[in-house]
């Protein structure tokens, strides 16, 4: 009987050592992903969407979990709605019938304690494709405000746009994107 008592222990002692995953629910409200590209060389435009949502589920201590995030294509912000219209457009995200832009991920990378890296399948207009995003920052830590855990990051990518079926205007308009994600979740 002491043996059993000592393993059931044992047991609970190292599952303890073990972190649960955690899922952390996405803030719209400080989660506004941008994209840049060139315009015929002259400027660099930048662009972002007003609408996100989604969930992270990590478990920091196994350095593992996942991402799954949804922007609504509609949301594009330009800063001119003429031109928002225009991107929303068929040649371009085509919206009515591509109402999302989704990122799933397979795979956290982490140096140490930091995550680093989300590799995982970004879909734009129905097309999908692996891409890698770069973390360049990563904090997590109460929220002083709320009162719970949360955790923020800031991601880049570097995309073709014409891989997605938007190619309209390349190469006078860049083919080449630069995704920024700026992201912070809220534990559940």
């Amino acid at each position: 009987m002491k043996k059993l008592v000592a393993i059931a222990v044992a047991i609970a002692l190292s599952s303890a050592a073990f972190a649960a995953p955690e899922t952390y629910v996405i803030q719209n409200s400080h989660t506004y992903p941008r994209f840049e590209y060139s315009h015929f060389g002259y400027s660099t435009q930048v662009s972002r969407f007003d609408k996100t949502s989604g969930t992270i589920v990590m478990d920091r201590a196994a350095k593992t979990g996942s991402v799954d995030v949804v922007i609504d294509a509609k949301s594009v912000n330009t800063g001119l709605p003429l031109f928002n219209e225009h991107i929303q457009a068929e040649e371009l995200f085509d919206t009515a019938k591509f109402p999302a832009i989704t990122f799933k991920s397979h795979k956290l990378k982490f140096d140490g304690d930091k995550l680093t890296g989300v590799e995982g399948e970004l879909t734009i207009k129905g097309v999908t494709k692996p891409v890698a995003l770069t973390v360049t920052s990563f904090h997590c830590m109460p929220h002083p405000m709320l009162k719970k855990d949360a955790c923020g990051a800031n991601a880049t990518a570097k995309i073709k746009r014409s891989e997605f079926n938007v190619s309209k205007h390349v190469p006078y308009v860049s083919d080449d994107v630069t995704l920024f994600i700026p992201v912070e979740a809220i534990k559940e």
